[in-house]
């Protein structure tokens, strides 16, 4: 029987409602809700592959156990997971609990069951070598969101439905749909902004797809951003644009703040951020004569040099010009089932507790750079990782030197992977235990729903029954957790105890958050709840015993000075390589689903026409790109979106090793980025990977298959 079900996409962070066509097991088709909520009937082709995602023939139904040969067999649950737990139990009893290494995936944060399998396992392994994407993405803004308010999770969304003012840095909402800023409609929000008489300013390396809906754009050096936000900074106190008496009501640390800031006039830092001395003014003064007014900044920012550096200045910025806590400014949000306080008591704000045994980078929320994986694998010692439980990721295509960490995983002892795919990670798994689809288990987006530009609440009850001997990766973690933790026969009968818990915990949650909403009543509405737009918290959102937030906590400023050496050596260092992504592409992990992989390739490096003049290249010709770490082949795009001396090559392809597991994937062109990026090459305050301004040459002759 053909019915019309409704679901909540958890691809990405606009969180769009669907209205799914399903056909007995199957899904016949997928469309926008035009009655959701929030979304209004927008949607991206992403969510349209969720329903090839669901009937893609590679992906896995059963757990699979690799051969001697490298093949791999079926098997059944309780042997993969007997086996599984046993080879981890027995490393962990020769070399100690830090042995077994815990990867965690970035789709685990789009999933209720995905995000607490990931913390029952690491509560489970109570290993300190756990690691997560974070430290190539997000975690500059998390750290600067504790030292600032208190908390990592508390992180002002920008209330885009009023502001006047918007300037966003090395962000791309039109492709992103919004990172850490849900827009739902992000070209119909964005284009409102200007509609009723506001401005979008964008600054980025490249002219990117949001640019083309901005009122201004402007280029800046991979890496400038905190010069440039410390020189607004400057112009605002020095023309006294800043409210002394209201800063200090909301925050410490404004004398501080000014004093730094004075060491970094426009015309200090214009040539070397690529942006003059007038421009920066202007960009300061239009912040400041605002009615509201919103700085935000994204990946490409944390991704750079100094990100935990600009990540703070960009919430001092929101705060001394009065735009924090404000209509129209940066607000935080009002979630319906709000984790924060729950992550508080089981995370914690911690940084720095332990560090990684062969360089020292910094443990932050728990877990240590990606960076550090592969030599942490290699090394000899107390502390070698000697095993891996990789849930839900594919590091091997998204963290730096993919190629290096690649072989250090080869010679693990034990490798369990929680996966859809063999994919280049997995494929060198001893055993792979695939979950169920996202549409068999259902869903409520406890982290990302925190994040939207408007308060909303849905729960998305599963749409589809299943005869596969198939379990959700909650099941999964619970059956393992308790075999490695030696409860034997008993794991069954406590995963089964446990199975409802997710829906339990999301229940208490609701009742204890400050709407009157339970999961009973989100379920009789498929469409969603609208708890109305953001409001000013009343300070309720900052964290610190004192409720003002930090404008200049120690752990950043310590590390400015470092920033002016960049900022005094203007030195020329070449062609330096910067990341991209496409409307299409979700890191590493949809490109085998055909309605998402089709089109001309995406996978190009784009070079300005005086670089590519420079060294003899045309458009169209194939080119190979080299760094410190290694080198690919791709085929070249000259373009003036690009600033000069920058070029850029989009991440998550290089499927060409695992074709015979995603057939799809394995048959596009494009090369890993990663093979490029330096896992040597991290900022100092938390080992976040330099992946924006990677040092490279491009000259011809590459092969393109």
């Amino acid at each position: 029987m053909v019915e019309t079900r409704y679901f909540s996409c958890n691809l990405c962070e606009a969180l769009c409602g669907l209205e799914v066509t399903v056909d007995g097991e199957r899904v016949a088709g997928i469309r926008g809700d035009a009655d959701d909520v929030f979304s209004r009937g927008h949607v991206c082709p992403k969510a349209i592959g969720l329903g090839e995602l669901l009937h893609d023939p590679d992906r896995l139904r059963q757990p699979m156990r690799r051969l001697a040969s490298g093949g791999f067999e079926p098997v059944s649950w309780d042997a993969a997971l007997d086996e599984a737990a046993s080879r981890l139990r027995a490393i962990r009893e020769r070399h100690g609990r830090d042995a077994v290494a815990l990867y965690v995936g970035n789709p685990v944060v789009h999933s209720l069951r995905s995000g607490l399998a990931a913390q029952l396992l690491t509560n489970a392994l109570r290993t300190r070598n756990r690691f997560d994407p974070n430290s190539q993405d997000s975690n500059p803004r998390l750290f600067a969101c504790m030292q600032v308010y208190g908390d990592a999770l508390a992180m002002p969304v920008p209330d885009v439905d009023h502001t006047r003012h918007l300037l966003v840095l090395g962000g791309n909402p039109a492709v992103s749909q919004g990172s850490q800023m849900g827009l739902g409609d992000v070209r119909r929000r964005l284009t409102d902004i200007r509609t009723r008489g506001g401005r979008v300013i964008l600054v980025d390396p490249r002219r990117t797809e949001s640019a083309r809906l901005a009122d201004r754009h402007c280029f800046i050096r991979p890496g400038g951003d905190a010069a440039l936000l410390l020189a607004m900074l400057h112009v605002l106190f020095r023309e006294r644009r800043v409210d002394a008496r209201a800063v200090d009501a909301m925050a410490t640390g404004r004398r501080e703040l000014a004093r730094i800031a004075e060491r970094f006039p426009p015309e200090r830092v214009a040539a070397a951020i690529g942006i003059d001395a007038d421009t920066i003014t202007a960009l300061a003064r239009e912040l400041s004569d605002a009615p509201s007014a919103c700085v935000y900044a994204r990946v490409g920012v944390c991704q750079s040099e100094f990100g935990p550096l600009a990540c703070w200045l960009v919430e001092a910025l929101n705060i001394v010009t009065g735009n924090l806590d404000r209509v129209g400014g940066a607000m935080f949000s009002a979630p319906a089932a709000d984790i924060a306080p729950l992550g508080r008591r089981l995370v914690g704000n911690h940084h720095g507790r332990w560090r990684s045994r062969v360089r020292g980078l910094p443990e932050l929320l728990g877990a240590l750079p990606s960076a550090v994986m592969a030599e942490e694998m290699e090394t000899p010692g107390d502390g070698q990782i000697r095993g891996l439980v990789c849930l839900a990721g594919n590091p091997v295509l998204t963290t730096p030197n993919g190629p290096r960490l690649e072989r250090a995983i080869e010679g693990l002892e034990h490798v369990v992977a929680i996966d859809y795919y063999l994919n280049e990670t997995t494929r060198h798994a001893h055993i792979v235990l695939p979950p169920r689809h996202v549409f068999e288990t259902g869903n409520y987006d406890v982290i990302l729903a925190r994040l939207t530009v408007r308060n909303v609440a849905r729960y998305s009850p599963p749409i589809l029954e299943t005869s596969d001997d198939t379990r959700d990766d909650w099941s999964i973690a619970c059956e393992l957790a308790a075999r490695v933790l030696g409860a034997g026969r008993l794991a069954g009968p406590i995963t089964r105890a446990a199975r409802s818990a997710p829906e339990r915990l999301i229940d208490a949650l609701l009742r204890m958050g400050p709407h009157d909403v339970t999961l009973d009543s989100l379920r009789d509405a498929p469409h969603g709840v609208d708890l109305g737009p953001l409001r000013p918290s009343g300070g309720a959102g900052i964290h610190h015993p004192d409720g003002r937030a930090r404008l200049a906590p120690e752990a950043l400023v310590a590390d400015v000075p470092r920033l002016e050496r960049w900022i005094d050596a203007v030195d020329d260092v070449g062609l330096v390589l910067i990341g991209r992504r496409h409307l299409r592409d979700n890191n590493s992990w949809m490109h085998n689903l055909p309605a998402l992989a089709k089109g001309p390739s995406r996978a190009a490096l784009f070079m300005h026409p005086t670089d590519a003049a420079a060294r003899g290249l045309t458009d169209g010709a194939a080119v190979r790109i080299e760094s410190r770490t290694g080198s690919v082949d791709a085929t070249l795009r000259v373009t003036d979106e690009m600033r000069p001396g920058v070029v850029s090559l989009p991440h998550g392809f290089g499927h060409a090793d695992a074709r015979d597991t995603l057939r799809v994937a394995g048959a596009l062109a494009g090369p890993n980025a990663n093979a490029l990026t330096d896992e040597a090459r991290v900022e100092p305050v938390l080992g976040t990977s330099i992946l924006n301004g990677v040092p490279v040459e491009v000259r011809a002759g590459g092969f393109l298959r």
